[in-house]
């Protein structure tokens, strides 16, 4: 079993709801452990360059608007397989479609606020560590 890193971002929706403490407490559970934790107002900008892959596409505006209207938290998660297991854990994008006992399962009623994001490549996941971490990234007032 590899060791991997990944990253997660708890969403406006699921910070508003008070989950925090519960999604994390999860992963933890699970075995995985946190090695980077933070709560931030993203930008405009840090929100367009995390989402870069969506640019061009029809629900990217709505998205990049929809991450920077509240606070979400950050997480780099490490573990055996991380990225392959903490995908399985969250279920499918449409909140609507993912099974009970994910956490998109459990708590997410929308294909956009859908309470959860996770990386989805050890590529990405260093990307968005870079992006969310990055100092140069400035938050919103």
């Amino acid at each position: 079993m590899s060791v991997e890193r990944t990253l997660i971002v708890i969403k406006p929706d699921a910070v508003k709801r008070g989950l925090i403490g519960e999604i994390l407490a999860r992963f933890e559970r699970k075995g995985f452990k946190i090695a980077r934790l933070k709560m931030l107002k993203m930008s405009r900008e840090c929100a367009e360059r995390f989402y870069d892959v969506h640019r061009g596409k029809h629900f990217f505006e709505s998205l990049v608007e929809f991450m920077t209207s509240t606070p979400v938290v950050a997480a780099v998660l490490e573990g055996p397989n991380a990225i392959e297991v903490v995908r399985l854990m969250i279920g499918p994008t449409d909140g609507r479609r993912a099974p009970p006992g994910t956490i998109r399962g459990d708590y997410a009623l929308d294909i956009q606020e859908n309470t959860i994001h996770a990386s989805d490549s050890p590529e990405r996941a260093a990307f968005e560590e870079s992006v969310i971490f990055d100092p140069k990234c400035p938050e919103s007032e």
